[in-house]
């Protein structure tokens, strides 16, 4: 006899039933860092060998900008969906919960830090 309902079969949820969302949510941010990864690319290749004026006038401007933060933003979120995976597996009690802050900590002051390096360049350009 089957203890599993149909509707628990379709949902497709496991004992915790976050798993399945944890999935769904790596592979879309994993979907949408396969797209950005070569605008990002372009956009710091495009600036490499520039002087320090001609970086700042260059992440000053919308496009760079804008790819350059959702890379970080995305790629963090990403980064800290995965860790979290991670040390569920393998990490247990207080290190689990430890960990987890860090990760979370590490990964939200990255992204701050990176946005506040955009805004800062953009201001600066509109100030020249």
């Amino acid at each position: 006899m089957r203890y599993i309902t149909p509707l628990k079969t379709a949902e497709g949820l496991g004992s915790a039933h976050t798993g399945t969302f944890q999935h769904w949510a790596l592979t879309v941010s994993a979907c949408a860092l396969v797209l950005l990864t070569p605008a990002f690319l372009l956009v710091v290749g495009s600036a490499i060998g520039l002087p320090q004026e001609g970086v700042i006038a260059y992440f000053g401007r919308p496009y760079p900008a804008l790819v350059t933060a959702l890379f970080i933003i995305v790629g963090m979120i990403h980064f800290m969906k995965g860790t979290r995976v991670m040390i569920d597996d393998y990490f247990q009690h207080t290190a689990r919960k430890v960990a987890i802050i860090f990760s979370v900590i590490f990964g939200w002051a990255v992204i701050a830090t990176a946005v506040y390096a955009l805004v800062k360049m953009a201001f600066v350009t509109l100030v020249i």
